[in-house]
């Protein structure tokens, strides 16, 4: 029997008794090999002098800047390298050395991969490429203009003027690894982590990005050559100015490139394959039919607010704050300010351009050490304020609602993000559960540039399901919890090192 969206997320909640009863451990001599290697096909070498990306992080998540006249072969490049490029490296005694992304990732494995589809971009040819940050190279796939093939299947004239579009895809075993079926989530959190640093560096950029998530997905999937039962397409984004149309293209040939095998064996989670396959969209009368679907009714505040003050005028560069980022892994209990927790919601409740509405999904926070906010549980509205839960220090409940984990309970807020999930399903159909999902990992993702370009650390959590939704209740009922971020000061070093904007040498191959 088809899982539909609903038993499938019930069915991998955690919960403290699924979590002390798993069995499941890491085996390790198959852990997946964190990029896709294309072992025919030759390199197509990327400037290594990357844009250092001035614009102020806030400003940048503010508004756009000037539109581009044209997308250029370094624009596309800075776009890359921020959105999914190596950005630094630790080196352990020994020798032995890690590499950090621009987008954080659950477990750090890093399961989310890029196309570019480029019709129109100074200094690269028409084509379709896979971008691996490995070697900071791209590869091309297809020869010529497939721009048309795209809009068709997205039901978008538009992406046949836009001149090009980043595809973004999941390998599911990548995950799986380590989260099994759960990890049908994480394909989301994490896209929509890494779409936080594209849209936000396509709008530094002026290249008007926008984010698509309904398109025929077996189009896509044929477009991009994959194999559906192990990666497949999330999102697309056009880029850059429209000209002429891209010719109008039928069904493309198959395509099957050789890959390097990630390791030496994978295991199958079917209830992850099937949960995508229900929400799958067949044709492009579909997909527009999809697009009518309207947000849940908006709820109204049963308590006065709290107003925050204004985020802090002054942020980091949008480059650095990205080259800055890693997932902190212990926070001190020093407070942060209002002004940062008010930058981190702000910019996790942003409007996303996108073809269908957002909005979906609901922010409730637990603060524990916040100047001129008192400690307790709250929910917060956008542009209105905090609205109070309950006032009182929760700090060990924050850290069991997070798995047990003493982050939780160290970190100065934890953003809890919650959705009305039944009613996403009714107007959405099996595919709002992608939506849901995806709209957190964003939200999440745009905290984490905040945090890091005014000064504080983050880091995405995982959580006991039911609990979270019952410690907010009832304000929160009707809701699931889909998503956790908390936020703080490092306690200790920071990870990682630097690495201006030098693009790291290539990892070696197993």
């Amino acid at each position: 029997m088809t899982v539909g969206a609903r038993r499938f997320h019930d069915e991998t909640a955690h919960t403290p008794y699924s979590v002390r009863t798993s069995g499941h451990q890491l085996e390790w001599d198959i852990k997946p090999f964190p990029f896709k290697v294309y072992t025919e096909l030759p390199a197509v070498a990327l400037p290594r002098d990357v844009d250092v990306l001035a614009t102020p992080t806030l400003e940048a998540l503010a508004r756009a800047a000037p539109p581009a006249e044209r997308l250029t072969l370094p624009a596309l490049t800075a776009l890359l390298y921020y959105t999914a490029g190596v950005t630094k490296k630790k080196t352990y005694p020994g020798g032995g050395e890690v590499l950090f992304r621009a987008a954080a990732s659950t477990g750090a494995l890093y399961q989310t991969e890029v196309y570019v589809v480029a019709g129109d971009v100074d200094g690269l040819a028409a084509g379709l490429y896979h971008f691996c940050p490995g070697d900071f190279a791209l590869r091309r796939l297809r020869e010529g203009d497939v721009r048309g093939a795209l809009a068709g299947a997205a039901a978008d004239a538009t992406l046949a003027r836009r001149a090009a579009t980043l595809v973004l895809s999941a390998i599911y075993w990548r995950n799986t690894w380590k989260y099994q079926a759960r990890g049908y989530r994480h394909l989301f959190w994490d896209s929509g982590t890494m779409l936080a640093n594209a849209l936000a560096v396509g709008e530094a950029l002026g290249l008007a990005p926008r984010l698509v998530t309904g398109f025929v997905d077996a189009q896509v999937n044929r477009l991009l050559g994959l194999d559906p039962t192990r990666e497949a397409a999330l999102e697309l984004v056009p880029l850059g100015p429209e000209g002429p149309a891209a010719p109008a293209l039928g069904e493309m040939p198959a395509i099957a490139h050789d890959v390097m095998p990630l390791s030496s064996d994978e295991v199958d989670y079917p209830e992850l394959r099937e949960i995508h396959e229900a929400s799958r969209l067949d044709s492009p009368a579909a997909v527009e039919a999809w697009r009518h679907g309207t947000r849940p009714p908006p709820r109204e505040p049963r308590g006065p607010l709290l107003a925050l003050p204004e985020p802090p005028r002054a942020s980091r560069p949008l480059g650095e704050a990205i080259q800055r980022r890693g997932s902190t892994r212990r926070f001190s209990h020093a407070p942060l300010s209002a002004a940062g927790l008010a930058a981190a919601l702000w910019a996790a409740t942003r409007p996303v351009a996108a073809d269908v509405p957002d909005g979906l999904v609901d922010v409730y926070v637990i603060v524990n050490a916040v100047e001129g906010v008192a400690p307790g549980a709250y929910a917060f509205w956008p542009e209105r304020g905090l609205e109070t839960i309950r006032e009182g220090d929760f700090r060990r409940e924050s850290a069991y609602l997070t798995l047990e984990q003493p982050i939780g309970g160290d970190a100065a807020a934890v953003l809890y993000f919650l959705a009305p999930l039944d009613a996403i399903l009714e107007r959405w159909g099996e595919r709002g559960y992608r939506l849901a999902n995806l709209e957190a990992g964003i939200a999440g993702g745009r905290a984490y540039l905040a945090a890091y370009g005014t000064d504080f650390g983050a880091s995405g959590l995982t959580f006991y399901d039911a609990e979270v939704v019952r410690f907010f209740s009832p304000h929160a009922a009707g809701r699931d919890a889909i998503f956790v971020t908390a936020l703080g000061r490092a306690s200790g070093a920071r990870d990682g090192v630097l690495l201006s904007n030098t693009i790291p040498s290539p990892p070696r191959r197993p």
